[in-house]
């Protein structure tokens, strides 16, 4: 049967564009408001649509700000893939996953970082299992494997990814009020001792 309006092109279209809306409404909402003040109401408000059309597109406010932050993270992502090093390629393996969970750190730091604003937001298990939270791990089993460490690379990445969760980091550096040049320097020492030869 054919949805009303032309057709299932229509419908997609449609629902492009209305993922578009949602997601610019909820921005500006993030932006104007805060992400602790952001709701599903607030959002399908500002966006002119019904709240059951948000809890269709994304599921639930974990989905719609999973959504939000894959769009925060495409720089990053930009950047640890195809940026220069050390970041990027170009440097060895080991200098690059040493400045992977440094640029984490200091974006965990951040306060104007949206990505980081974003995941504190979801719960734990949300955010590990997140595009983002996979891409993550992906991207330490790979420098680890490049390395020549030898064991489990994906236990490793998971290990390692642990020092720089937001559980991690607030608790490091705002409740002990450890500076973040010295959560830096013990990044890159857990990334000399893991790859280590």
């Amino acid at each position: 049967m054919e949805a009303r309006g032309g057709g299932a092109g229509a419908g997609r279209s449609d629902a492009v564009r209305n993922r578009a809306r949602l997601l610019e409404a909820a921005r500006r909402l993030v932006g104007e408001r805060g992400v602790e003040q952001v709701t599903m109401q607030a959002v399908a408000e500002e966006a002119g649509v019904g709240k059951g059309t948000l809890f269709r597109r994304f599921g639930d406010r974990d989905g719609l700000l999973l959504a939000l932050i894959d769009e925060a993270e495409a720089g990053f992502r930009t950047a640890y893939t195809s940026g220069p090093p050390p970041l990027g390629p170009g440097a060895p393996p080991v200098e690059r996953l040493a400045a992977f969970g440094c640029a984490l750190i200091d974006r965990v730091a951040a306060t104007s970082d949206l990505g980081a604003a974003l995941g504190r937001r979801l719960l734990p298990r949300h955010r590990s299992g997140s595009a983002t939270g996979l891409a993550f791990r992906a991207h330490v089993a790979d420098l680890l494997r490049e390395a020549g460490v030898e064991g489990d690379h994906e236990m490793l990445a998971q290990a390692l990814l642990a020092f720089t969760d937001f559980e991690t980091m607030d608790y490091l550096g705002g409740s002990c009020g450890i500076p973040a040049d010295r959560l830096r320097a013990a990044w890159a020492d857990l990334v000399r001792r893991v790859t280590r030869p």
